[in-house]
């Protein structure tokens, strides 16, 4: 098989996949006057998706396999808007109390974040309904495989792992924070590598299998790409890596957003040492 049949997918997934991931970021470092603008704009994207996942679903073309994918992509691309910018989240606004433990943290973190829970599921059975009995499930299987994995991951910054990515959540939400736990490791974090694993190597190996049309292969490509990638990014979570670095100009929206406010404090303080020695120079004799 030549070595461009599999390169060239999982180079456009690495590529989509980091690229989107930083974009949300920066949308969601803006102002949150911002926020209401960004979400119209990749409302009307994800719009698009579900109709080109509806019409790509009955073309097994190498087209309609990378639209299928990317349409995929943009839906849950457009959901995670939702939940960073505060749109849909859950009915708890603030953090866990002090010394909470058990199944009422538990019970408390998913409230923070049930709505946007149901509005996957929503969505899921929307993409499935839209592609049934169709031969171009590509779409379809992404869009599972990023929630199986989302959903672990979600699952082991609960259980507690050494990396939060606190950066990541923006001020609004930043309460979500009492819901994790620090460890160096926890119980789930082994099954979920090595479940993850175990996909990505099925996958890859379904990419060489004999009598695959070229679309196939592109298909399979795709989705080990994407499963390999989820598996990093759970390792990511308990190595000492600075793979933030990956999205810091994702992160640039934050500092501009940031630099008035630090501005204002130093005017602020100046100011108050101007006045304090325009005092003490009026109270001498």
């Amino acid at each position: 098989m030549p070595m461009s049949d599999w390169m060239t997918p999982a180079l456009f997934a690495l590529g989509l996949w980091w690229f989107a991931t930083g974009a949300i970021l920066y949308l969601d470092g803006l102002p949150r006057r911002t926020f209401r603008h960004s979400l119209l704009a990749a409302s009307l994207l994800m719009v698009a998706a579900l109709f080109a996942l509806n019409h790509s679903a009955a073309d097994q073309s190498v087209a309609m396999t990378y639209c299928s994918f990317t349409s995929a992509l943009i839906v849950w691309g457009w959901l995670e808007m939702t939940f960073l910018m505060g749109f849909i989240t859950g009915p708890r606004k603030q953090g866990c109390p002090e010394g909470c433990g058990g199944p009422a943290h538990f019970w408390h973190a998913t409230e923070a974040i049930i709505h946007h829970e149901l509005s996957i599921l929503v969505a899921a059975i929307a993409i499935a309904a839209i592609t049934w009995g169709d031969p171009n499930q590509t779409g379809t299987w992404t869009f599972m495989l990023l929630w199986g994995m989302r959903l672990s991951a979600k699952l082991n910054l609960h259980f507690g792992v050494r990396n939060f990515s606190e950066e990541f959540l923006p001020p609004h939400l930043t309460y979500l924070k009492s819901f994790f736990r620090r460890r160096r490791m926890n119980l789930l974090f082994p099954f979920s590598v090595t479940a993850g694993t175990i996909v990505t190597v099925l996958l890859i190996q379904q990419i060489g299998a004999a009598g695959n049309s070229e679309a196939t292969t592109v298909c399979f490509t795709l989705l080990a790409t994407m499963s390999g990638l989820a598996v990093i990014e759970h390792w990511f979570m308990v190595l000492p890596l600075p793979f933030n670095a990956l999205w810091k100009w994702g992160l640039k929206s934050r500092q501009v957003k940031s630099a008035p406010t630090v501005m204002r404090v130093h005017e602020c303080t100046t100011a108050v040492h101007a006045h304090r020695i325009a005092t003490a120079d009026a109270a001498k004799p």
